[in-house]
């Protein structure tokens, strides 16, 4: 990012000022506009913006001379902007060199291995649909390939992911309503639909186990474009025949039979990562009731006015021969003469080139050199531009200029947005290629000649240059110019080009006459839905954003010319006799059919029907159009359907920020037009995955993880394979991207199963940060999966089976203080949960969800129970039996948005309370404080002093290596409070340590023999040394520690007795620096007094 940071300031630097409607900085225009979805949102709108600014393919920087002033210096703020351009140019090297070092650093690293696990499968047989069997026993160990299988299609089956169970019971309850942003159907899984699936079905299934009518809807996206391109790839490789050949009937039809064979693998991709999606209720974007929904929207608007038709300019690909959007256009940055791959050329073409020519000032010996790095469009130069006041060319300023090839006198004109003080302050004007040029054209009525046309050649009005391919013609007219001796010379020049994402064509602005939606008013009322608290955007920061790209929206161009999508709903109206077409000339009405055209140009235009004409526009709409709709298409609208009046508004939308304007923001603006509500009242956007070390993914880097990799496993022969098949790299980038696999995955990526994959995403902040995912996280939650699995074994083998659980609180028998503990962690964890969800801070449940199963289940109560449970009091038996089960029944029931193939495995072999035999963990209750016995944080202050004692004896046992079992122990305290604690909880204190030999005292012992540790301020621990420590080796260890510390401590001294140290460093600096010396002269008296005692001892 930093990177790309510098190479922006560059170009922007490079670009003239141009003024246009806002009068800032061509090039920083062109890096605020919505040129691909990693944008930062405060650009020019969709197909307008990125061709608002050609300065992706460099800038129109000027240099002038004339006879009087070849050999005149610039002037000092040029000389300024050079010196800080070639400044910015070497700090941007340094951040390439540094990104180069940080990936072969990355590289030579070594990853962590691990060791292959068993995995067993699920081979009993069962229908899809049917119940799992849970009668046989448990497998030895958690493998996710058993777990996971057979449970998605049952609970599709069982209709669990349908408002309708809910609706039953709790009619009265608001619905929670959400959609998922409906993928591309030709989009294959990959970590962004992870991260949102994981994130979206937690909140999910949380409100269906609120209890709540919950509704997720499904979709797939036509996505026009890409699904063009993709059939006619395949229609080539079979068939060896073109769109064309076919006509636009068939080749339709043959998207449609393409939809039907492979076009749903992205749904079954999604139920294998166990989304809970209402599936009944999936809506395919060209489906015929929601094309009804597109036609009835576009006619309201176009009815209204709100959609209009105009000539302006616009993205334009050559290749697709079709407008396209911002969020189609990738930049792609240069640092100087590059070649590039472009389609229907046979070599590379060159870029980030600068070239500088003269125009002759007519009638006169002087010239003036401007400057292009896109010389073929000076064939439709109209104007040279000057600053009105600038005293170089005032005499100049009304005259012309020849041009060398059209022979056309270009007008020199003045205008206050040239910047008359970088180059030389003259520019010149294409307005049909440029969109400055054109605001600028309009402005000085000047004529605007399109001299590239649709398919990239060179139109009629470039004179001996017409026909030619554009890139060609670059070429020729260089030459041309040479010829004509006013070719002054071509250099190196820093640019960004912009390619179309699908095509890789380089795209054009182009001026095309279109359908447009005037947004101004939406764009208002999308604001003041943020600025009044009626939408909330998740988080606050990407607010800016919003107001940014809204507050400088252009008007929306909606149509495309393509075959596939939904074809624009407008009629040209013409009739049937001549003498009558004036009454309808140029006319266009909108309709849902042919006949309805008919019908209504006959009303509006007041003629019979029988004397109308009418012809459908050939172009389809945008697919962003369409899908701005989804959150009321998807329910009926525009009919008033049941669902419509239930479900809609929906109540949260989850999403990349990516698309935060080219959709969300769209949504808004169409719901607020067509239905005078908002689609929803939350917006939770979240950020890009990137590898564990921070890197973008990238094939190129080698560093792409595929969710299937990781939920099946993938060795790293296969993914070598994987690495070259599709799009094929270059030698050296498949050379970097096979070593980046053999580093990052030596022993390929373990099978992790998707509760894992889940899990991990969830546990990273995904709202500000880029989440940088590490295979090692998701391995580290398989390995939680396992000890739940095997808390869970245990805790069923204590139950019996002949078990009956009783409510949680309507025990038989008293409950001892472990227990009681466990259950006030319990109802803690779950008022956090909640808590959280409510605020959707992932990271906290899913920490404190860990904390209770790890921390507090498994690795306290767990092992202070085992000796209860076979005691021979039946009652103290049934008490742990009581709270085991509900610890494990409530535990998983926390767990379940997240992992919820794991839980409901689990949960199934449970035994059911009497009167709640809730089908599927996916139904049951959500557990919440009130469930369980009020919280007791006198109790948990009394066990976090066992367990700090605990703590204490760990942390001696680790610097000493000795064994529990023949260490003896003593704790000393003076503090009666601290002595009866301890005291009462001597058992499971003794059981925790595994450690027979401790001893609560309120003496000390002799200070030979023993080593002390403090326990804060609570006490003081003394070991034997006799009995447990090897006091040659812990002489060793301890006076290294020392030396360490020393080197430590002396190195952060002389740091702060430097020179200038108090007055340049920060205080929070200085005051963390202090607090280290602290902590480092505190360990390294501890040491000391370790080292004396040992050598005392010895």
């Amino acid at each position: 990012m930093f990177s790309l940071y510098f190479s922006q300031r560059i170009s922007s630097l490079n670009c003239r000022y141009v003024g246009g409607r806002n009068g800032i900085w061509r090039a920083r225009r062109c890096r605020h506009s919505a040129g691909s979805a990693e944008g930062d949102g405060t650009g020019e709108d969709n197909a307008t913006g990125a061709a608002a600014n050609h300065d992706r393919h460099g800038s129109d920087s000027t240099t002038v001379e004339t006879a009087d002033r070849k050999k005149n210096n610039t002037s000092n703020k040029s000389d300024r902007m050079q010196s800080k351009l070639e400044k910015l140019r070497r700090q941007q090297k340094r951040q390439e060199l540094l990104r180069v070092s940080k990936v072969m650093k990355v590289q030579s690293q070594p990853a962590r291995s691990w060791k292959p696990k068993e995995i067993i499968t699920y081979d009993i047989p069962t229908m899809p649909g049917d119940k799992k069997d849970t009668s046989v026993p448990l497998p030895k160990s958690y493998s996710p390939a058993y777990v996971e299988s057979a449970w998605y299609a049952w609970w599709e089956n069982m209709g669990f992911f349908k408002p309708e169970k809910a609706d039953a019971k709790n009619a009265d309850k608001k619905p929670y309503v959400t959609c998922l942003p409906p993928p591309n159907v030709t989009g294959m899984l990959h970590l962004g639909h992870t991260l949102m699936v994981a994130i979206e079905d937690s909140v999910v299934r949380w409100n269906r186990m609120q209890g709540r009518p919950t509704v997720w809807v499904p979709g797939c996206d036509h996505a026009g474009i890409a699904t063009q391109i993709m059939v006619e790839k395949s229609l080539w490789q079979s068939q060896q025949k073109t769109r064309h050949d076919l006509g636009r009937e068939k080749f339709t039809q043959e998207i449609w039979k393409w939809k039907e064979e492979k076009g749903d693998e992205i749904y079954r991709q999604l139920k294998r990562l166990g989304a809970s999606l209402d599936w009944d209720r999936a809506k395919f974007t060209m489906d015929e009731s929601y094309a009804r929904a597109v036609r009835e929207a576009f006619i309201r608007l176009h009815d209204k006015g709100t959609i209009y038709r105009s000539t302006q300019l616009v993205n334009w690909s050559c290749s697709l021969k079709s407008v396209i959007s911002d969020i189609e256009v990738e930049t792609k940055t240069l640092n100087g003469r590059s070649f590039i791959p472009v389609p229907e050329y046979a070599e590379p073409v060159e870029f980030g080139t600068l070239t500088l020519f003269a125009y002759p000032v007519h009638n006169s010996d002087e010239k003036i050199t401007v400057a292009t790095t896109r010389l073929e469009t000076m064939l439709g130069d109209t104007a040279l531009a000057v600053h009105p006041d600038d005293d170089r060319y005032r005499h100049l300023i009304g005259q012309s200029v020849d041009h060398p090839f059209t022979q056309k006198p270009l007008p020199i004109i003045a205008d206050h947005s040239v910047d008359k003080d970088f180059g030389t302050g003259a520019v010149k004007i294409t307005p049909a290629h440029d969109f400055n040029d054109y605001e600028m054209g309009q402005r000085h009525n000047l004529p605007s000649i399109i001299v590239i046309d649709d398919t990239g050649h060179m139109t009629s009005a470039c004179a001996q240059f017409q026909g030619l391919k554009r890139f060609d013609a670059r070429k020729a007219v260089s030459e041309a110019l040479a010829e004509k001796g006013l070719l002054v010379e071509t250099k190196d020049h820093p640019m960004d080009i912009p390619l179309c994402r699908r095509s890789k064509d380089i795209v054009e602005p182009m001026l095309k006459t279109q359908w447009f939606v005037d947004t101004k008013q939406m764009a208002e009322d999308a604001v003041i839905a943020v600025e009044s608290g009626d939408l909330k955007i998740i988080p606050e920061s990407h607010k800016k954003t919003w107001y940014n790209w809204l507050n400088n929206i252009r008007d929306w161009c909606i149509s495309r010319q393509l075959w596939w999508g939904h074809q624009v709903p407008v009629y040209q109206i013409t009739t049937t006799n001549e003498e009558t077409n004036h009454l309808v000339a140029v006319r266009w009405v909108a309709a849902h059919s042919h006949d309805e055209a008919i019908s209504k140009a006959a009303k509006k235009f007041d003629l019979p029907a029988a004397m109308i004409k009418a012809e459908q526009d050939p172009d389809v709409l945008d697919t962003w159009f369409s899908s701005s709709l989804f959150p009321f298409a998807v329910f009926g609208w525009p009919d008033q359907t049941s669902d419509l009046q239930r479900y809609y508004p929906t109540t949260m939308l989850e999403t990349g920020h990516d698309i935060l304007f080219f959709w969300v923001a769209r949504m808004v603006m169409m719901a607020k037009e067509l239905l005078g509500t908002l689609p929803f009242t939350e917006v939770y956007l979240h950020s890009m995955v990137r590898d564990a070390h921070g890197r973008k993914m990238s094939k190129s880097l080698g560093n792409v993880i595929d969710p299937l990799n990781v939920i099946h496993g993938c060795s790293l022969e296969d993914l070598h394979k994987k690495l070259m098949t599709g799009v094929k790299l270059d030698e050296p980038e498949l050379t970097i991207a096979l070593k980046g696999q053999e580093s990052d995955y030596p022993s390929g990526i373990p099978e992790c199963g998707t509760d894992a994959l889940r899990f991990a995403l969830c546990q990273y902040k995904a709202q500000v940060e880029d989440l940088n995912l590490s295979i090692e996280t998701v391995l580290e939650c398989r390995h939680f999966c396992n000890k739940i699995w095997n808390a869970t074994k245990f805790t069923l083998s204590k139950l019996g089976a002949d078990y009956i659980p009783l409510p949680i609180n309507e025990s038989t028998v008293a409950l001892g203080p472990m227990d009681r503990w466990i259950l006030s962690r319990l109802s803690s964890a779950a008022d956090v949960c909640n808590t959280a969800f409510e605020e959707y801070q992932f990271p906290t449940i899913t920490s404190a969800i860990r904390e209770f199963w790890l921390n507090a289940f498994c690795d306290v109560y767990l092992e202070s129970v085992k000796g209860v449970l076979n005691s021979s009091d039946p009652e103290v038996v049934r008490a742990a039996q009581h709270t085991l089960y509900h610890c494990v029944h409530s535990g998983l029931c926390l767990l379940s948005p997240f992992m919820p193939y794991l839980t409901e495995e689990l949960y199934q072999r449970l035994p059911k309370v009497k009167g709640q035999d809730c089908p599927s963990v996916c139904l049951a209750e959500y557990p919440r404080k009130e469930h369980y016995p009020a919280r007791d944080t006198q109790l948990e202050r009394e066990v976090d002093l066992v367990l700090e004692t605990l703590h204490t004896m760990r942390s001696l046992q680790a610097d000493y290596q000795f064994k529990m079992a023949d260490a003896k122990v003593q704790v000393v305290s003076d503090d009666v409070t601290v002595q009866r604690t301890l005291e009462s909880y001597s058992n499971t204190l003794t059981a925790l340590s595994r450690c027979p030999g401790l001893a609560l005292e309120s003496t000390a012992p002799p200070p030979s023999g023993w080593l002390s540790t403090p326990m804060n301020s609570r006490g003081t621990m003394y070991l034997r040394i006799k009995d447990s420590v090897n006091v040659k080796s812990a002489i060793k260890k301890m006076s290294t520690r020392r030396k360490n510390l020393r080197v430590s401590l002396d190195s952060l001294m002389q740091t702060l007795e430097g020179a200038d140290y108090t007055e340049k460093t920060p205080l929070r600096v200085q005051e963390a620096n202090d607090r280290k010396i602290d902590r480092l002269r505190f360990d390294l008296q501890q040491v000391e007094n370790s080292l004396n005692q040992l050598e005392t001892a010895s």
